[in-house]
């Protein structure tokens, strides 16, 4: 409400420097100006981060890799994936709730402003970062008037008209014009009235009046009102509002029931006590794309969290919270390979700063090593499936590199270790693939884990795969399923062996084989409605279709397998894909198209890793693209296209891969360009060889 100066003020500030704090105390509503300049930022991207739930200095950069929406496959530093990014980019960041990581954001913010001449950052805190060129705006409470507006409009939220007599104005000036303050009393002006509110606020001035004096009286207004607003609480929602501080950002009712719940607040009352905290203000509700959510904010919270820790309860709530990430990561997993695999996505990712909470507190706890060891194995499919290696590789180094109970939770070890040679082998660190698979495999057959054996197996044929060593991975990648089958185990991991089995017979010239095989997954996907792992079935069976001249098909899986892998965040299977629609569009007589798409996916493959894993096999399709483009465009012309397709970010290289119709009809010759005849384009080698032979499964 109000702040039309001030938002004025702030977007001349931002139109004169490139970094812009908004300073001020707790409530006093610096995050929402922020917001609304951002959303008035005029010709340019405005991205928010919320800094306010990371609780560990060096998850700011992951933080904003997350906000921006990157995904990187490779073994890079977050802060290296955003200054390349950001370097020729113009936008504007806000980083909201840096006080509790001053350092860490004034390093950030120094790098990133001295390498990306079009970034400006607006920072909100309650005081500086201190970097050099910084603009400070102090936020000021509203004016009585404007706090008498908030008053109003957040009483009416509650079905009351509180109106602007004098004991309103005088509540609003007791309040000192701090939003967050207005809004808890407000909250009470359903039971009482504003004169009962007033007299309540006077009497608590009064036991705080020896308090500490060198606190800002606005610090000590909003902490006045934040306590008055708890002794009105009843026990159980005191209770409950100390016990919730143990979140770190949003939560659901589950996770409230369950960590919350027991010990004087039963269960099946968190719902009532909660609804009472929403209509008081202390709990905010949000929509989100993982369902209804709720939060505190954070000077809320913290005040929470003072209570809980006096009442002897902090330890026994952590842990509490981290066995509910920990079983909620257990039942995503299982749900990835099923119909609900988005939604899982969308869950994951709502969750990831109690995830993190959770990975922290089983990783400093040398009892629970286990635990975190087992939370970043089972996590794999988000830091895989979902494009999130590079927070991956740093969860499952860390467990890895801590020894626990080795021997009697062999298993959870295991499992950190086969699936950080996973995530190694997409990041082509080979060598801590090996060593980490090699571990795997002798400790597995050591303590007889025919699990862990056969993950181990798979990943050492995957590898072979990427490195193209074809016998060797068709080898391994048998033996894998064979375990697999034995132990009865089915899931994309699984299916994803039989997708890699398939590729080994199709670079070895068993096209028939390799189309046996994955229609085979595209079934038991589709039975199970499992959506990622089929996406990699597609992209060979497109290849097959298009080798067998159907090009129209072959751009119908493309187009299915790179919706689903781009909805994922799957940087690794959206590539393949574009790469593979570059050689169907050359196909259909479209070559400029065909070399924009190229590259495109070549501004792409350094998030990913080594452009085609450096395999020949796997670049084949690459080079009789580059060939027959380059073949009917010229040089020129061809490099020409190349460059106007390197300029489209991932969004857009996407949504112009996706945009060419199946069957169209193929765009005219431009300049310098010959439409190539139909049935021209050359087959690779690979395929060429004969097309029979064993139908591997």
């Amino acid at each position: 409400m109000g702040r039309a100066a001030e938002l004025a003020g702030l977007a001349r500030a931002l139109a004169g420097a490139r970094l812009v704090t908004v300073t001020g105390p707790g409530g006093v509503g610096k995050s929402r100006l922020a917001a609304r300049a951002a959303a008035r930022w005029a010709g340019r991207a405005a991205m928010r981060v919320e800094l306010a739930y990371v609780r560990d200095p060096e998850f700011v950069d992951y933080a904003v890799v997350e906000a921006l929406g990157l995904t990187d496959h490779t073994a890079r530093p977050p802060r290296e994936i955003l200054r390349d990014h950001l370097a020729g980019r113009e936008l504007l960041l806000v980083l909201d709730g840096v006080e509790h990581l001053v350092d860490a954001c004034a390093a950030l913010v120094t790098d990133l402003l001295g390498r990306a001449p079009g970034l400006t950052v607006l920072a909100v805190g309650r005081g500086p970062l201190a970097v050099p060129g910084e603009h400070l705006f102090p936020l000021a409470p509203l004016t009585e008037d404007e706090a008498v507006e908030l008053l109003a409009v957040r009483a009416a939220q509650h079905g009351v008209r509180c109106g602007d007599g004098a004991e309103v104005r005088e509540l609003c000036r007791k309040l000192e014009g701090i939003p967050l303050a207005l809004e808890l009393a407000a909250g009470r002006l359903g039971a009482l009235s504003p004169g009962q509110v007033l007299r309540k606020l006077d009497d608590r001035f009064r036991l705080l009046a020896g308090e500490d004096r060198a606190v800002l009286p606005r610090h000590r207004a909003l902490r006045t009102t934040i306590g008055w607003s708890h002794e009105l609480c009843s026990p159980a929602q005191r209770l409950l509002w100390a016990r919730l501080s143990v979140f770190a950002g949003r939560f659901d009712l589950d996770a409230a029931e369950y960590v919350c719940g027991g010990d004087g607040l039963p269960a099946e009352e968190v719902l009532d006590v909660l609804s009472a905290l929403l209509a008081q203000s202390v709990v905010t509700r949000e929509d989100t794309p993982a369902g209804v959510r709720y939060r505190m904010l954070d000077t809320v919270r913290a005040y929470g969290a003072e209570w809980l820790a006096a009442t002897g309860e902090a330890a026994r709530l952590r842990r509490r919270h981290r066995d509910w990430y920990v079983g909620l990561a257990t039942w995503c997993e299982l749900d990835w390979f099923s119909p609900r695999q988005a939604e899982v996505a969308a869950r994951i990712e709502a969750e990831l700063p109690n995830l993190r909470d959770a990975l922290e507190e089983c990783l400093t706890d040398p009892d629970a090593v286990h635990l975190g060891q087992y939370l970043a194995g089972s996590l794999w499919f988000h830091w895989v499936g979902c494009g999130q290696l590079s927070e991956g590789r740093h969860w499952l180094d860390q467990a890895v590199r801590l020894e626990g109970e080795r021997t009697a939770h062999q298993q959870s070890r295991l499992k950190a270790l086969w699936v950080l040679a996973y995530v190694a082998i997409l990041q082509g660190d080979t060598v801590s693939a090996l060593v980490a698979l090699r571990e795997c495999r002798e400790a597995a057959e050591l303590t007889g884990n025919a699990a862990a054996t056969a993950y181990a197996v798979h990943r050492t044929g995957c590898l072979a795969l990427v490195t193209d060593d074809m016998p060797a991975a068709e080898s391994l990648l048998r033996s894998a399923l064979e375990h697999y089958r034995e132990i009865g185990e089915l899931n994309s991991n699984v299916l994803m062996g039989q997708v890699e089995l398939a590729m080994t017979r199709a670079f070895q010239g068993d096209l028939a084989g390799a189309v046996h095989l994955c229609e085979d997954v595209r079934r038991v996907c589709d039975d199970h409605g499992e959506r990622w792992a089929r996406g990699y079935a597609l992209y060979v069976l497109a290849y097959a279709a298009w080798y067998d001249g159907d090009a129209r098909r072959a751009r119908q899986l493309l187009t299915d397998c790179l919706r689903d892998a781009h909805g994922f965040r799957d940087l690794l299977g959206s590539v393949l894909s574009i790469e593979l629609l570059a050689l169907v569009t050359a196909t259909e007589g479209d070559p400029a198209e065909a070399a924009v798409l190229q590259g495109a996916a070549g501004r792409m493959w350094p998030s990913v890793g080594l452009p085609l894993f450096g395999s020949a096999h796997y670049n084949a399709p690459h080079e009789l693209c580059e060939t027959t483009a380059r073949q009917h465009l010229g040089d020129e012309r061809y490099e020409e296209c190349v460059r106007a397709g390197a300029r489209l970010g991932r969004e857009e290289a996407v949504a112009r891969a996706l945009g060419r119709p199946a069957g169209a009809e193929p765009s005219p010759p431009g300049p310098g360009r010959r439409a190539p005849s139909a049935g021209r384009t050359t087959r690779p080698a690979a395929s060429r060889a004969r097309r029979g032979g064993e139908t591997a499964g």
